[in-house]
C-alpha cells in the first residue's frame, strides 16, 4: 500500500521552541534525546551523555522532554494535513502518515501531492520531510531523505537495503545481527523468513518482514471496529479537561476489555470528542504494541489542549460526549500469565485499585518503581496505578551509591540518632573525612542504647557542589549493634540521621 508520511526532525526540541539554528538538546533520563541541527554540527548525538555533549558544545542550550508539549503541538501539524487529506493517522508526535493513492490521483500524482503536503506544514510554521513509498517505514526513512523522496512502487526493498539495521529501532537485535556479521537491512532481508522466526521469535520476524519491505500492518483506511466502540455522556456538559481524560482512562479499560474477549488488541485508535456547539474532534492514533488505558489518556488530553487556546480552562462551552473506537484489530498473541496461575487475580487487582482512585483521587493508589539514585529512598518512585513510569527517570553512575545489598526499610522521614565514642563523646566526621573516634553506641528514637559491634565509614557524599544555595555534603556508616541490628546512618554538620535500616 502506497504511504505518504510526513517528519519533522527533531520534534522535542521544537515542541520546546528551541530554534533549528540554535545549538540546543532535549534531555531524557540524563541523556540526550533529541538535538538541532546547529548541535549535530558540533558533535552531539542521540544517547550521548550530557557532559560529553557539552564539552563538544559548550554553548549548549539544555531542556528537559516535555512529552505533553510535543503531542499538544503537534495536533497543528495533523491538522494541516487534515486539510488536504481525511483520516491522518499520528503514528507519534513529530509523524504522521495518510494513505496516497486516492489523494495523489485527486492532486494529480505523488510528487504534487507531497509537494502540496509539506506546503502546508510549512505554511501552518513547521519544518518538515514529506516521503512517499510502499508501506510506513520506508515512507518513514523516504521522509527523513533530504526533505523527502519517492520511493518507486515495487522499489522498497533496494531503497532500504543500505540503511544500517540501528533504523530498527531494536538495540539487541541489531547488537546481535551484528556480532553475527549482518550489518545492513539488505544482509538481514537476504537471511531465510523461517531461520529468522525460529532464532530471533516474532519480534525478529517482524522486523525482518520490515527489512525486506513488507508492511506488517496497513496504514488507515482499513477494518473499523464500530461494534467494540465505546461511548460516554457527560451531564453537565464536562467543563474541565481533566474530567474528560480522566473518562478516557476508565474508557479505555472498558474498550480493552471487549477486544480481549474476542481475542484481539487494538493498533490504530479513533478518538472523537463532541462538544456542546456541536463540533467534533476526530483524530487516529497509532501504535503498533496496542494503546494502554494511560497512554489513550494522555492522547485524549493533547487533542483537548490542541483544540483549545491554553490560557482557558474551559472547553467550548464544555463536552458532551467522548467516543473510542478500535479502528484497526489484529489477534492478540497473548501475555505471559503470573507466576501463581490465572491473570483474573490481577484484573480484579487492578479494578478494585481504579475504585479506591475513583474515591481517593488518581494518585490515591501508587505503585512503586525502581529507578537509579544514590540514596536508598531515591531508588524507588511511585507512580498512580495505571500509569506508565515516568519518561525522565534518573540513570546513572551515582559515585557514593550505597552499594548492595540493599537496606529492607527505609523511612519517609530519617528519624535522627545519637552516636557518641566510648568515653560518651559525640562521634563527628570532620572535612577531610576523619572521624574523631570509633562509635561505641548508638541510640536511635524510642529506644535504648545499642552497643556497636562493628562499623564500616565513612564514605562522603558531596552533592549539587557546583550551587551553593543546595550544594549538600554528608558522610556515611554502616553500624551493626550488639543486637544484631544493622543501620545505615549519615552525619551532616554534626547531626546523625537514620537513613535506612538492614534486615
Amino acid at each position: 500500500m502506497r504511504v505518504l508520511v510526513v517528519w519533522c526532525p527533531d520534534w522535542p526540541a521544537t515542541a520546546l521552541g528551541i530554534d533549528a539554528a540554535v545549538p540546543g538538546s532535549v534531555l531524557a533520563a540524563g541523556k540526550v534525546a533529541a538535538c538541532t541541527a546547529a548541535a549535530r554540527a558540533q558533535g552531539v548525538r542521540r544517547g550521548q551523555r550530557v557532559r560529553d555533549a557539552q564539552r563538544r558544545c559548550p554553548d549548549l542550550v539544555v531542556a528537559d522532554r516535555d512529552p505533553d508539549a510535543e503531542g499538544r503541538l503537534f495536533e497543528r501539524v495533523a491538522e494541516a494535513v487534515a486539510e488536504l487529506i481525511p483520516k491522518v493517522e499520528v503514528v507519534r508526535p513529530g509523524m504522521c502518515a495518510v494513505p496516497a493513492r486516492g489523494p495523489s490521483r485527486f492532486y494529480g500524482g505523488e510528487e504534487s501531492l507531497r509537494l502540496h503536503v509539506q506546503d502546508a506544514v510549512v505554511e501552518a510554521g513547521f519544518d518538515c520531510g514529506a516521503g512517499v513509498a510502499d508501506g510506513l517505514f520506508a515512507a518513514e526513512l523516504a521522509a527523513r531523505r533530504d526533505g523527502g523522496v519517492i520511493v518507486p512502487p515495487g522499489g522498497t526493498a533496494p531503497f532500504l537495503a543500505p540503511y544500517p539495521l540501528a533504523v530498527l529501532e531494536r538495540p539487541e537485535l541489531a547488537g546481535l545481527l551484528a556480532r553475527l556479521g549482518v550489518r545492513t537491512l539488505g544482509d538481514f532481508a537476504a537471511l531465510p523468513a523461517g531461520h529468522v522466526a525460529g532464532r530471533f521469535g516474532a519480534d525478529g520476524a517482524r522486523a525482518h518482514r520490515l527489512a525486506r519491505g513488507e508492511e506488517p500492518r496497513p496504514v488507515a483506511p482499513g477494518a473499523a471496529g464500530g461494534d467494540l466502540a465505546v461511548r460516554a455522556a457527560f451531564d453537565p456538559p464536562a467543563e474541565r479537561s481533566e474530567q474528560v481524560v480522566f473518562t478516557a482512562k476508565r474508557l479505555a479499560g472498558d474498550l480493552h476489555a471487549g477486544l480481549a474477549a474476542g481475542g484481539l488488541t487494538c493498533v490504530r485508535l479513533a478518538v472523537e470528542v463532541g462538544f456542546v456547539d456541536g463540533r467534533v474532534l476526530h483524530r487516529l492514533w497509532r501504535h503498533d504494541g496496542g494503546l494502554s488505558a494511560q497512554a489513550v489518556a494522555e492522547r485524549v488530553r493533547w487533542q483537548l489542549a490542541a483544540w483549545r487556546p491554553p490560557a482557558e480552562d474551559a472547553v467550548w462551552g464544555g463536552v458532551a460526549w467522548l467516543e473510542l473506537t478500535p479502528d484497526q484489530v489484529v489477534p492478540d498473541t497473548g501475555r505471559q500469565e503470573s507466576l501463581w496461575g490465572r491473570s483474573g487475580v490481577t484484573d480484579r487487582v487492578a479494578r478494585a485499585a481504579d475504585r479506591i482512585q475513583a474515591l481517593l483521587g488518581h494518585r490515591g493508589v501508587t505503585r512503586p518503581f525502581m529507578v537509579g539514585g544514590r540514596d536508598p529512598g531515591e531508588q524507588v518512585v511511585r507512580v498512580p496505578v495505571g500509569d506508565l513510569p515516568p519518561h525522565d527517570l534518573p540513570d546513572g553512575p551515582w559515585p557514593g551509591r550505597v552499594p548492595a545489598p540493599a537496606p529492607a526499610v527505609v523511612p519517609a522521614a530519617a528519624p535522627r540518632a545519637d552516636v557518641v565514642d566510648a568515653r560518651g563523646r559525640a562521634v563527628r566526621v570532620s572535612a577531610r573525612c576523619e572521624v574523631s573516634s570509633p562509635p561505641a553506641r548508638i541510640t536511635v528514637p524510642g529506644g535504648d542504647a545499642e552497643r556497636v559491634a562493628a562499623w564500616s565509614g565513612p564514605w562522603p557524599v558531596a552533592e549539587r557542589w557546583w550551587d551553593p544555595a543546595r550544594a549538600r555534603r554528608r558522610a556515611r556508616f554502616q553500624v551493626v549493634t550488639d543486637r544484631g541490628r544493622a543501620y545505615l546512618l549519615a552525619v551532616e554538620d554534626g547531626d546523625w540521621r537514620i537513613e535506612a535500616v538492614y534486615d
